[in-house]
């Protein structure tokens, strides 16, 4: 049999999905069940964007951040084997010292030390209220790891009660805080979110598409898809 008949499978990078998730106590009922609900239906979604992507290989890493921070994931974990297992809500904010735990994994010696490379991060924040813990610190230290620079993030504000402004300072961009008032607008958003950021995040850089044309690209999509939103998902109160 010639070499050239037999299939090759070519080494792909990996780009790790990073969910940044607030389990504090104000989360605690349906908020909680309705993140847990919509993150357990969006995990297939991905996982097809990973299997079809022959540049990159999609991995996710899951932080619970209250009194005090968890990694779900020990270390980053293929879709393929990947299962969701609920979260329970209860103690503060302690997004400061999640900034610091996520500092300690953006680097090669850690979460990113894929030999064939990686490509920069997708981070999603989920947060319905304000840090109770130094989280200018935390956030000072983490903006001078340069894949937090170069990585994708997002911030989902959950309720009247999520402090806005901080979660623009974690990405750097108000666009990209995508308020969510009801359990409607949850399961959707987190679901359209995931994937719009999976899928720009995952494709090969290249004439002009890099970081600043993808962040560009994810905020027209997020912007479309909130217009297309029922009213009943876009009103401004549910919780």
């Amino acid at each position: 049999m010639s070499i050239l008949s037999e299939a090759t499978e070519i080494p792909r990078k990996t780009m790790i999905m990073f969910f940044l998730i607030d389990t504090s106590g104000s989360m605690e009922g349906e908020k909680i069940a309705s993140l847990n609900d919509a993150m357990r239906e969006t995990i297939p979604d991905i996982k097809d964007i990973s299997d079809g992507n022959a540049d990159a290989l999609i991995k996710i890493a899951v932080l619970d951040f209250a009194s005090g921070t968890e990694w779900i994931t020990p270390l980053p974990q293929d879709f393929d084997t990947f299962r969701w297992q609920d979260l329970e809500a209860g103690g503060v904010t302690d997004l400061g010292e999640a900034c610091l735990e996520l500092n300690s994994k953006l680097n090669r010696n850690s979460f990113l030390q894929d030999k064939v490379g990686n490509y920069a991060p997708v981070i999603i924040l989920m947060s319905d209220g304000a840090p109770t813990d130094d989280f200018n610190g935390g956030l000072a230290v983490l903006k001078q790891n340069k894949w937090f620079g170069a990585a994708i993030k997002i911030a989902l504000s959950i309720g009247q009660d999520a402090d806005n402004d901080v979660l623009a300072e974690f990405t750097g961009n108000r666009e990209l805080v995508i308020p969510i008032q009801n359990k409607a607008a949850m399961k959707r958003m987190i679901r359209f979110v995931s994937v719009t950021s999976s899928r720009i995040g995952s494709a090969k850089a290249g004439d002009g598409f890099g970081h600043e044309a993808k962040e560009q690209q994810i905020v027209a999509e997020i912007q479309a898809e909130r217009q297309e939103l029922d009213p009943e998902e876009n009103i401004d109160e549910g919780w």
